[in-house]
């Protein structure tokens, strides 16, 4: 039984090991991603349209990492020309939020 409980213990020791390179090695690639994009946004937007992005990753993450998506998307097809202003900025974000609509509240006499 000896025997077999050190198999057990080194076998579970390896699965450990793995399951600990593989979390590295995934780290190391989602950090490796993360620098690409951020050197993508350097080359896609000027510093005001980038502080802005910085602010919405802030209150909205989600809307950031799709506007994101998108802006690489049209980058590597060749669609941008020049770099992305603040002003532009706020025009793409302007399509892609929902309208809002005002609700007014009007009391009729009873």
């Amino acid at each position: 039984m000896d025997e077999l409980e050190a198999l057990r213990k080194k076998r579970l020791a390896q699965i450990q090991q793995q399951a600990a390179d593989q979390e590295a090695f995934q780290e190391e690639r989602n950090a490796e991603y993360e620098d690409q994009k951020k050197n993508a946004m350097r080359a896609i937007l000027t510093d005001d349209a980038r502080e802005r992005l910085g602010r919405i990753r802030v209150a909205r993450p989600e809307l950031a990492e799709n506007l994101e998506q998108q802006l690489i998307m049209l980058a590597q097809s060749g669609r941008l020309k020049s770099k992305i202003t603040d002003q532009q900025l706020r025009e793409i974000l302007g399509k892609l939020l929902p309208k809002k609509r005002d609700i007014t509240i009007r009391k009729r006499g009873i």
